[in-house]
């Protein structure tokens, strides 16, 4: 296999676990202010992901692959909100364990390694492009 394939390969499975980072970081975010639905039920609990690199025995190229998607297991904010549904017998409201800010940077992270990996298939598929003009000539 050429080294421009494996590029292309390591680069779509790149982009293929950053959109899934992408899409787990929004689905923290729509859900950061959701709380549970009865009194003391828990709210929406935080997704993670995690990478790992696995060998493509046909190519020889290692690849990123998503390893897992688990809960964070920390623990949930209290909010004094007595008229909420969600609210115990002291009137305390358990919410999400989402973090705004950690999550934006996440999403901005996810968003610059994404660029960069569809930016290595443009290259790779102008190089492409030129030599197939070069072997036209």
């Amino acid at each position: 296999m050429d080294a421009l394939t494996a590029a292309l390969k390591v680069a779509a499975s790149g982009l293929g676990a950053q959109s899934e980072r992408l899409r787990v970081v929004s689905e923290n975010l729509a859900n950061a202010q959701s709380t549970g639905n009865t009194a003391g039920a828990d709210p929406y609990q935080r997704k993670t992901i995690s990478f790992t690199s696995e060998l493509d025995r046909t190519s020889g190229v290692s690849l990123v692959e998503v390893s897992s998607i688990e809960r964070d297991p920390s623990a949930f904010p209290m909010e004094f909100q007595p008229g909420n549904v969600a609210a115990d017998e002291r009137g305390y409201v358990k919410t999400p364990n989402v973090n705004v800010l950690i999550e934006m940077a996440d999403m901005s992270e996810a968003n610059r390694s994404y660029e960069a990996n569809l930016q290595v298939i443009k290259q790779a598929r102008d190089l492409i492009s030129m030599t197939i003009d070069l072997m036209r000539n």
